[in-house]
């Protein structure tokens, strides 16, 4: 199979889970077929990245003598071997867990850091829809320490700043930006060289997205390394490339709309073909099409 078609695999499945939220159970049978691979991107911070297809959105992780901080946590049935790449890297115990969205393929293990002893962070909005939810692993997964705006966690020579991005994939997303090191994990903000997932049943908007990604490429330089929330590890082009492929499809079938198009009228005439490159399981240039539409109803 070529790269980029497991890549759009692993992204699909690790999706499927994360818009049900609910237990993997079912694919625990994989468990022994996983694996984390692990890119280290400065002296003190690391990319998880999972290659069996099953292990979700990428980890980010901080290692440092102040203590570690980890960056959203996979799917629960990748507990074992996510631990195991960790244990890796270091023997500390996770001081900080940064929940970037409310998704269970980037938190689905916040239960077992939590008990752990981990302090986990995340947005307001986060938190209180974790609590409206009764099979999220109970108040051992809420977030302790939230914010409005934007936080910063002074750890291990660096400043982390964690800001919020209103309305992007979900209403409750976090980026988190360590300066000195000049490494910035966007959680879903960002999916790199797919469609994204705009999550508009949790706030989320195709305006949002493009706001979120603009503010991003205006914080960010040419030596910047960006962890996406799914694909692989990106930079500045990168983020400009994804922002101008989103930007685009906006224009394209905003065009149709006020051409009077109806929705069926526009599927059927495939305005965003040209980005077929970007189709993948979960969104298919048909489903592209169909999200960017619907920010054209509120």
């Amino acid at each position: 199979m070529k790269p980029q078609n497991l890549l759009k695999k692993s992204i699909t499945l690790a999706l499927f889970a994360s818009v049900s939220i609910i237990s993997t159970n079912a694919l625990a049978q994989e468990d022994a077929k996983l694996s984390y691979k692990t890119e280290k991107i400065t002296d003190t911070i690391y990319m998880l990245s999972g290659d069996g297809g099953f292990t979700g959105g990428n980890v980010a992780l901080s290692v440092g003598s102040d203590g570690v901080a980890l960056i959203d946590n996979g799917l629960s049935s990748t507990i074992d071997i996510l631990k195991a790449e960790i244990a890796e890297i270091t023997e500390q115990p996770i001081d900080y867990m940064i929940n970037t969205h409310i998704h269970g393929d980037h938190i689905g293990n916040n239960h077992v850091f939590g008990k752990d002893g981990a302090k986990i962070v995340s947005h307001e909005n986060l938190r209180a829809s974790l609590i409206k939810d009764e099979k999220n692993g109970g108040p051992v997964s809420f977030p302790v320490l939230t914010f409005n705006d934007r936080m910063t966690i002074h750890l291990n020579g660096d400043a982390a700043q964690i800001m919020h991005f209103d309305h992007a994939h979900t209403d409750g997303d976090a980026v988190v930006y360590f300066k000195n090191d000049n490494v910035l994990h966007t959680g879903d903000v960002m999916f790199n060289k797919v469609f994204p997932f705009i999550d508009g049943k949790n706030g989320g908007s195709v305006d949002g997205v493009i706001r979120a990604l603009e503010a991003i490429a205006g914080m960010i330089n040419d030596e910047t390394k960006v962890i996406p929330g799914h694909g692989p590890l990106a930079n500045k082009s990168d983020v400009l490339s994804t922002l101008a492929m989103i930007k685009d499809a906006k224009a394209l079938v905003g065009n149709m709309v006020a051409a009077g198009k109806n929705d069926s009228e526009v599927l059927e005439a495939k305005p965003l073909a040209v980005y077929d490159s970007y189709s993948w399981g979960f969104i298919s240039t048909e489903k592209m099409t169909e999200q960017v539409l619907a920010g054209f109803k509120k």
